[in-house]
């Protein structure tokens, strides 16, 4: 991997507060990718929209502490803070309950923002905050930008659809799916095909993406990337909860891919990451590189 090569990254997306019964984490999925970034030693920004109240306030004070750019997540004074009820089963799994509106709705860019991510290497966006047209049409324009583009989608029901789904992946450089959204999404848009590869080769020649990545659980993670695919079966590790695995784990993907690592190496090191993650309570636990690389090779 090419550690002198310095990457700018921006996130763009929901910030909120994940809420598991009396206790709240700072969350939503493009904020859990931008904290991993940064830990990885990339240059981070988030744009974003909180609420002008204690939970803003809150997440805006974290936020700057772990040393993101945060001059362009707005407060709104007409919108409160995203909370969203996680529930929990058996397994770790999670569920979610994503009050509507929240400030995260309705981002609207200022000139800082604008400016970001026209001087940024990659820009990394997810489907949810595309429920409301306020927050589309304000990623809309920041998709004619020449940054790699990286489509996180996560489905949320109901606050998807196919139509604007498909918008998301013909703008993006690489898409990220798990095994059960890239089966739905490629059936919903024309796939017969029954296995995970197959429908990776339909949805790159559909879009014209040429790198894709579908992560599966406990299994592990299948890359696409310049032609060829990569696989990686998974770690062992005990789950306390599953939120924001997938986020850490395409937070150091990308990372790595874009340093120029082997895309092997990059995807067992974020298997790793994705692993490690699940194994501790919450969205962003501090992951030494020690622990990456013992789970690799324990």
């Amino acid at each position: 991997m090419n550690n002198d090569k310095n990457l700018n990254a921006v996130a763009y997306g929901e910030v909120l507060w994940d809420v598991f019964g009396n206790e709240k984490k700072i969350g939503g999925a493009p904020l859990n990718v931008a904290l991993r970034m940064k830990t990885l030693g990339c240059k981070v920004a988030m744009i974003s929209c909180v609420g002008k109240d204690k939970d803003g306030d809150a997440i805006l004070n974290h936020v700057k502490q772990l040393g993101l750019e945060t001059a362009a997540i707005m407060q709104s004074e007409s919108f409160r803070t995203g909370l969203v009820n996680v529930s929990l089963n058996e397994t770790g799994s999670a569920t979610y309950e994503i009050n509507y509106p929240s400030a995260w709705d309705k981002i609207v860019l200022n000139e800082v923002a604008k400016d970001l991510v026209i001087n940024a290497d990659v820009l990394i966006y997810g489907s949810l905050v595309c429920r409301d047209e306020v927050s589309r049409k304000s990623l809309e324009e920041l998709l004619h930008t020449k940054a790699y583009k990286v489509f996180d989608v996560n489905l949320r029901k109901p606050h998807y659809s196919y139509e604007i789904l498909e918008q998301l992946m013909f703008s993006a450089d690489f898409i990220k799916f798990n095994d059960e959204e890239i089966l739905e999404i490629a059936t919903a848009i024309g796939s017969s095909f029954t296995s995970i590869e197959e429908n990776v080769n339909f949805i790159a020649a559909k879009t014209n993406t040429k790198a894709i990545c579908v992560t599966k659980g406990k299994h592990g993670a299948l890359l696409f990337w310049k032609g060829n695919f990569y696989e990686n079966v998974g770690y062992p590790v005990k789950v306390a909860d599953t939120v924001g695995a997938g986020d850490s784990f395409l937070a150091t993907l990308i990372t790595y891919l874009l340093k120029d690592a082997a895309p092997q190496k990059a995807i067992d090191f974020a298997c790793a990451v994705g692993a490690l993650v699940a194994a501790a309570p919450g969205a962003n636990p501090e992951i030494s590189i020690e622990k990456i690389n013992d789970l690799i090779h324990k």
